[in-house]
This record gives structure tokens, sequence and C-alpha cells, in this order.
């Protein structure tokens, strides 16, 4: 199943039920006055939080949501039914936006909720409309109308650490073998589609796409997922030895964090030299010293070695 990041979806809460008119039948007497009940509550809408990154996917072929209806009053002064609440589940990290109000919401831990559209109250029974001056009113009310909108859905993916770096710099094939998450990899440098996840000792790892030059103007595929990176704890910038010149490969990468904003370019960063069996050891040790001149955490790692990727794994859990 495809992981999909934006959603849009209607919704609409439940009309309020309409209060009747009824009057009251007792033995012995031939009018007992007014008895007509309201209606009940239309139903509320709301969002909820889970934990399910992949549930907009599920949502795929459903894009409406109608909660119920209050009922209508009834006789004896009887109250119509409220209608059951609709609640929509939302992956946590999902950025929620009314485009008709332009309010926004945000779910970002289990279990959280908004009211987004309240229901309509319930009309009022010829019940309410009796005073002295009118023993036997002949009014009442309808159920008022819910809320409805148009509700557009961004997820950001709340992970604790997320892999960033150019295209085909390992990130993929190092989530594999820290976690097990089996993505896909390749030995050619397009950006993966869509992020993998991983979970490492309780702590989630997120494989962002790689990014091009100009990803923060909307080039490349890469630029939709720096939203993801903002919600990540710890940033791991891979750059593949392979890099002839990595302190390019490093700096290309920054300034689309920079330019994108969001607070990317102030978390915390380590800087992990990959694909060090493809280098020669001075060539790997001369990288390292290059990528050293930032002041940044560096290490280095293969996915060939499994004591050096056990090693970049404890540490990255430290953080």
């Amino acid at each position: 199943m495809a992981f999909i990041d934006e959603y849009q979806f209607d919704a609409k809460a439940g009309k309020g039920g309409d209060g009747v008119v009824r009057w009251l039948h007792m033995k012995g007497k031939e009018f007992g006055g007014p008895a007509g009940g309201d209606g009940g509550k239309g139903a509320d809408v709301y969002i909820r939080a889970v934990r399910d990154v992949a549930l907009l996917s599920k949502y795929r072929s459903k894009n409406e949501f109608v909660a119920e209806n209050g009922g209508d009053g009834a006789a004896k002064k009887m109250k119509g039914k409220n209608g059951d609440d609709m609640y929509i589940d939302l992956p946590i990290g999902s950025l929620v936006t009314n485009t008709d109000t332009y309010e926004t919401f945000e779910l970002i831990e289990e279990g959280q909720m908004h009211l987004v559209l309240a229901g309509g109250e319930g009309g009022l029974g010829n019940d309410r409309f009796k005073s002295s001056r009118n023993v036997c009113p002949e009014e009442s009310t309808p159920g008022q109308v819910g809320q409805e909108g148009h509700f557009t859905v961004e997820l950001r993916l709340i992970a604790d650490i997320g892999l960033v770096g150019m295209p085909n710099a390992g990130k993929s094939s190092l989530l594999n073998v820290l976690t097990k998450a089996e993505a896909k990899i390749g030995a050619y440098p397009f950006t993966t589609l869509e992020p993998n996840l991983g979970v490492l000792y309780g702590r989630v790892i997120a494989d962002i796409p790689g990014l091009i030059e100009g990803a923060s103007e909307g080039k490349g595929a890469g630029h939709k997922f720096l939203r993801h990176v903002s919600r990540t704890r710890m940033l791991v910038h891979c750059v593949s030895c392979e890099h002839e010149n990595v302190n390019e490969a490093y700096e290309t990468i920054r300034r689309e964090l920079e330019a994108h904003g969001d607070g990317l370019s102030e978390k915390d960063e380590m800087i992990l030299l990959t694909k060090t069996d493809m280098c020669e050891e001075e060539e790997v040790k001369a990288k390292k010293d290059a990528l050293a001149g930032y002041g940044k955490r560096v290490e280095e790692v293969t996915v060939l070695d499994d004591m050096a990727v056990k090693r970049i794994g404890e540490i990255m859990i430290r953080g």
C-alpha cells in the first residue's frame, strides 16, 4: 500500500432533530395541553490522532464523512435522541486545515482530539411555547443545520531521527540494516518516492527521500518531504564517500534545509560518511577531516561492517 501524506475530505455535522406539535391525552380529559418534545442535537465531528502513519492510504476511496442527525421530538414531551458524535481518525503528525474558515488543527499526541464541526441544535416542541396567553400553541421549530466544511490534511512525520542526504547517499541501506525496514534500494541517483520508517530500540527512524538542489523551491520530488524533517528530534546527514567533493554534497542539502526554514537548520545533526567500503582508507580519513570543518560530529559507516553499523545505531539512540 502506497504511503500518502496529503489528503482532502468533506465533512458534515448532523442536523438537529425537529421539534414537534403534540397534545397530551389524559383519561377523563378531552384536552391535556401541549406535549410536543424537542428535537435531539445533531452529532459533532471530531478529528482524533492515532498511531498509524499509513492510515491516509486506507482513506484513498473515502473523502466524505456525514455525521448522524438528531432524532425528532415525540409526544409526552419526549426529546429526540442526540446523534452519536463522529470521530475521524488521522495519523499523529497531521496538520488539518478547514479551507472554509482557515482554522488549523495539529495532532501531535496519540488520542488527541479536536472538535472541527458542531452539530445543529434540536428544534423546540410546542410544549416550549405554552404561556398564560397561549395555552394551545401550535408552534414548533425545525432543527438547525450542522456545520460542514472542506478539509486538507498534511502529514508531517514525527520521528526521533531523520536520515537526510543527496539521492543515493545510502540512507535506505542503512535503515535496512539498522531496523530491518526492507526499504527498496538501488544503485541509481534518484530519490526514494516515499519515506520509509523503521524502529530501533523504540526510536522511530525516518529515511527522508533524497533532496536535490532547489528542493525548497519545489524542484524534484524531495521538496514534498522537507516538512517531515521538521518534526524529527535529530538529523543524521548522510554523505556518500563516493562523492568526489563531500563538502559540496553536504552544503547542497544544508542550503535546502536553511531555505525551507521551520527550524530545520538548528536541529541536532550528525554527519555520517557512508559507503566507506568504496574508498581507500586514506581517502576516507581525508573526507572525514574535510567534513569535520563544520563543527559537527562526524562518523563513518559501511553497511558491510556489522560492528560499525551497531556502533552507529548506538550513537544515534544516545543522540
